[in-house]
């Protein structure tokens, strides 16, 4: 089973809590948004820990480096499989002056033709609402579990 690795950014704009997602760039997602956002994340093999991938991961698909405590939210399976590990971490970046690695994917889909596209092709802050939106489904738990860590007590 693959293993991804991630890091949910999370910032209070005012008193609201906002949090970083990713689009996936490449035309299969060109025109799709509506559970298509990410956590920021990917994958990850025996020769790394699930911190030490979602550090590298965060970077390679933003530019930014993220520094600070990586608050643990568990893990989640996506529909396809995917294990996906994530932390959560304070922090604030320019989401409009991300800068993504690339990978290359076979477009059209069986052609055996290659393009190569940005890993991410934008980034944005969103409101817990509307991110539970954008958010691919099996992901959206991370959400609601850095809701409950935020959460303060009664």
């Amino acid at each position: 089973m693959k293993r991804s690795a991630g890091i949910l950014m999370f910032r209070l704009s005012g008193r609201e809590l906002t949090v970083l997602l990713v689009h996936p760039g490449g035309p299969f997602w060109r025109n799709k948004d509506r559970n298509s956002w990410s956590v920021p994340k990917g994958e990850f093999g025996a020769d790394e820990t699930a911190e030490e991938a979602a550090v590298r991961e965060f970077e390679e698909e933003t530019g930014f480096r993220p520094a600070g405590a990586l608050l643990p939210l568990g893990e989640a399976i996506q529909a396809a499989g995917k294990r996906v590990t994530a932390f959560a971490m304070a922090g604030d970046l320019d989401a409009t002056r991300i800068e993504s690695v690339s990978c290359e994917v076979e477009w059209p889909p069986k052609s055996g033709r290659l393009i190569r596209v940005p890993e991410v092709d934008r980034a944005a802050w969103f409101t817990l609402d509307d991110a539970r939106a954008k958010i691919i489904k099996g992901q959206g738990v991370f959400l609601d579990r850095l809701e409950q860590i935020l959460r303060p007590m009664p």
